[in-house]
Formats: C-alpha cells, structure tokens, sequence
C-alpha cells in the first residue's frame, strides 16, 4: 500500500491545488459566499471521486491526466456540496464534517445551503472548461447527481429512517446515494478518454462494485471508527437508519464488502498494469480507517 499511499497524497494535493484555482477568488462586495464555500472546499477528505477519475485517465492512457482536472474537480465540488446539505439539521444534522464543525455550524443554515447550490453550479461551470468536453460526459455527471443518483438516494434515505428496509432496499438507496457519483467518477472519465465500449462496460461493473464496498465500509466505520473518522461516530444508529451491520452484523458486512471488491478486481481483468490504481483503490476502499 506504500506506492498507493504516495500516488493517493500526490494526487490529493494535485486536486486542492486546482479546486482552489478553479473556485478563484471573491469579487469586492462578495466575499462571504465564497468564505464559506472555501471553508468546506478547505477541509480536506480522501478526494476518493476525483482521484477514481485520474487514475481511470491513467489506466486509459489517451490523453494527458491534466486534461481531465475539470472533471474530477467537478466531482469533489459536487460531493461537497452534498455533504454540507447532507450535514444541515432538516437532513442528518451533523455537528462534525472531516473532523471540523459543519458548514451550518460556522455560517448558518442558509448560508450552507447557498454554498452547496454554488458548488453545484460552479462543478458544471468548470466542465465547460475542458474544450473537447462532449454532452455524453456531462449528462453522466448530472444523472449522478440528480434524480435518479444522489439526490433521488438521498431522499430514500431520508425516509427509510425508523422503518425496517430490506437488504434489497438498502443496497438500491445506496447505489444512488453513494455508488452513483462513484460510479460516474470512472464512468464519465472512461467516456471523456474515448475508452472503448467494452472498456466502458467493465469500468461500469468496476465503478458499481466499489460504490457499493464504499457505503458498506462507510456503515461499518459508523459502528467501529475512532476519532479520525472525522465525523459523529454511532450517528446512523441514533437516527436509526438501517445499515449493512443492523441488517447484517459486522463480519457479514465486511464479507460482503470484500465480494464486492473481488467483483471489481474481476472486472478489471482485460486491463493491463496501468489500471494498478483503480486495483489499488478498489482495496483501499475496504481497509480504510476514516
């Protein structure tokens, strides 16, 4: 995991260099939108979406990676939003977001809500960027996101809350919720490559295993993680959320997990070294502690 740790810190400060390039400065007079906006740009996280996308751009090896930054900004902006209102008191209300207080807690309700629906518009200002940036690799990004992705996953959660989901249920609210906006992580960064349509298909599998893998370590770290998760522990269990360990338990959760990750490995077969990331990755994914 050494090699993999270096290119993960490479990468992440690679991303904060350009998020910070691409948000930009504030204009005399508007200074407090892009305050807050900064302040949960600023707060680090694994950058897991838009290095998925740097290292498919790696795997792939038709362009050069600084071409798809665009993309995988608009990713990280798009995730970010989705925490600051995920984190507001009408949603899961949160005090912690990677181990500072939430965007809500510092600004205000309305406030984190104007930065989140900033990110989101700013993610998609950004994509025009790129001038070879074709509408099949923004219509993947935007159904990520939206109705049928995040958003819509989002809302499911919001209402299986108190009630007793099915694993079926479960594993649909998390593959729009979480797995979605992973998925196109790789997906549309596939697409923007010019990959292949076989290409495509088995980083499509990848990017479905590994969204899935992601939430249920994300369930389970709620149950075991220690202070560096960076976030309130046990706090799925308090608003008695349903979760792969209450449906499952630990061990059976970390099993599935693990097939889950055995699925992408398999789908990543017909590539060659370069895609020793995305390997990599899919791994990481499952023994992280935060």
């Amino acid at each position: 995991m050494g090699v993999l740790k270096t290119y993960l810190a490479e990468n992440q400060t690679l991303i904060n260099e350009a998020l910070l390039r691409f948000v930009g400065k504030a204009p005399r007079g508007n200074e407090k939108i892009y305050e807050t906006v900064l302040y949960s740009i600023e707060a680090g996280g694994k950058r897991v979406r838009p290095i998925l996308t740097l290292a498919t751009a790696d795997a792939l090896g038709t362009k050069p990676r600084q071409a798809f930054l665009p993309l995988a900004c608009a990713f990280e902006m798009i995730h970010t939003y989705s925490l600051i209102h995920d984190d507001l008191p009408a949603m899961d209300d949160d005090d912690l977001r990677r181990g500072k207080p939430t965007n809500h807690k510092v600004f205000g309700d309305a406030s984190a809500i104007l930065a989140g629906d900033a990110l989101l518009t700013k993610a998609f200002e950004v994509l025009t960027l790129s001038n070879d940036m074709n509408l099949d690799v923004i219509r993947e990004v935007a159904q990520a996101s939206g109705i049928d992705g995040m958003v819509g996953g989002q809302l499911m959660d919001l209402e299986a809350e108190g009630k007793n989901s099915t694993l079926e249920q479960l594993e649909r609210i998390h593959r729009c919720k979480t797995g979605a906006l992973l998925r196109a992580s790789v997906v549309a960064a596939a697409k923007y490559a010019g990959a292949t349509a076989n290409q495509i298909e088995n980083l499509d599998r990848y990017g479905k295993a590994i969204g899935l893998a992601f939430q249920i370590a994300d369930d389970v770290l709620d149950v075991v993680g220690g202070a560096e998760i960076g976030k309130d522990i046990g706090s799925d269990l308090e608003k008695d959320k349903t979760t792969f360990p209450k449906l499952m338990g630990i061990e059976a959760s970390q099993k599935k997990a693990k097939e889950c990750v055995d699925e992408a490995l398999k789908a990543l077969e017909i590539f060659d070294d370069r895609a020793w990331a995305l390997r990599d990755i899919a791994q990481y994914i499952i023994s992280r502690n935060h």
